[in-house]
């Protein structure tokens, strides 16, 4: 069956443009989808950059302004791939204008934004969806599968963290092109909604809903010269982030990020305990799971590594053969296909808009926390279907 083309415009040019980008390009080359991404035009306010970036990619055509984007009747769908303060004008205005919209994380720089973007993607009635690409490593997908088949039992305890170590140096600025997330203006926050919102997202979708929270930050450096404006200016971002909170199966975690572990350029770890068994993951060897299960036989009861690349693994059969393993990139080409498969079959497809809103949702009430130093309740969302 021919494929229907999807015209695609894109909104940045930077590192999670070229990543999706690939991800259209890819998907359809090795996942059976309805539909065949079309790089229709990209939208940059350089457009000697944008013009460059359409070349490398293969984009038919560049914008310098998302409206006049948005506004074209061949574009039938918005990706945004640009910092955090556009997301909510840019995603609202797709909506409205009946466009499907794919969002980089985090859905919005506060949860009130985020209600804004999900009220009218739903008001709209247009297929959605936030780019949390780590949903779709195949390693934790087979882990949600285990979860969701009851193998651990009761869950007691969540712990995650995500550690880098770029942003050391005092002489580093703030604001601007490449540094805009330490800004807050444009950032909305530090690390709690640049990394940890990716194990916010991932302990929501493996565990279920957080109710309540206690957090602490801390800000480094408090003043950095400004990219944009060449004065020394206060830093308003986080540069490190830690809470606790309990989950509404009552399990407990504890969670930290920081861009201060000297020695860390990308730590995405998580680990997991219930009644029956354990299990951690590691992105520096995301192609692994390890897994305890108590109710192996004594002698031979231990930690074990299984490597996910058999063709019986999530996603895994699409790729190459047994023992070869796949990366980073992968996990964005299983989101489009996951995505044009939705729309094919008009259903939801997770993480959406509204499982961002979730996310939201818990990064406010970890800043607000840090500022009363009480614990903070989180309000509900309803997770998607998928």
């Amino acid at each position: 069956m021919a494929r229907k083309n999807l015209n695609v415009g894109l909104v940045g040019y930077g590192f999670m443009g070229r990543t999706h980008s690939n991800a259209f390009l890819q998907a359809p080359r090795f996942f059976d989808v309805p539909y065949q991404p079309v790089l229709k035009a990209v939208c940059a306010r350089s457009a000697e950059r944008a013009k460059g970036f359409a070349e490398t990619w293969g984009y038919q055509s560049v914008e310098t302004d998302w409206r006049t984007l948005i506004a074209r009747d061949d574009i039938d769908l918005i990706d945004i791939a640009s910092p955090n303060d556009t997301h909510a004008e840019i995603a609202i205005a797709a909506a409205k204008a009946g466009k499907m919209v794919l969002c980089e994380k985090p859905l919005a720089r506060t949860a009130a934004e985020g209600k804004a973007m999900v009220d009218a993607v739903e008001s709209y009635k247009v297929a959605n969806m936030v780019w949390y690409n780590y949903r779709r490593v195949p390693a934790l997908v087979l882990l949600k599968q285990l979860i969701d088949e009851g193998r651990f039992g009761r869950i007691f305890h969540y712990r995650s963290q995500f550690l880098q170590d770029w942003t050391i140096s005092r002489d580093l600025p703030q604001g601007g092109e490449g540094l805009w997330r330490l800004d807050a203006s444009v950032a909305g926050s530090g690390v709690t909604g640049d990394l940890l919102a990716h194990n916010i997202d991932m302990a929501l979708w493996l565990n279920g809903p957080i109710s309540e929270v206690t957090a602490m930050t801390e800000t480094f450096v408090k003043a950095r010269r400004h990219s944009l404006t060449g004065k020394l200016e206060p830093v308003g971002i986080d540069d490190a982030s830690a809470f606790l909170c309990r989950f509404k199966n009552e399990s407990t975690a504890l969670f930290e990020a920081t861009r201060y572990a000297r020695g860390h350029k990308a730590l995405f770890t998580l680990e997991i305990n219930g009644e029956n068994a354990s299990a951690r993951w590691d992105l520096h060897d995301l192609h692994r799971l390890e897994y305890f299960d108590y109710r192996d036989e004594g002698r031979l009861r231990g930690w074990k590594s299984i490597h996910i690349t058999d063709s019986d693994h999530p996603y895994m059969k699409n790729w190459w053969v047994p023992g070869l393993q796949i990366g980073y990139e992968h996990t964005f080409i299983h989101q489009v296909a996951d995505f044009l498969q939705g729309v094919g079959e008009g259903r939801e497809v997770s993480p959406t808009f509204q499982d961002g809103l979730a996310t939201d949702y818990v990064t406010d009430a970890i800043l607000k926390s840090a500022k009363t130093r009480q614990w903070e309740s989180v309000p509900s969302v309803l997770p998607s279907h998928v």
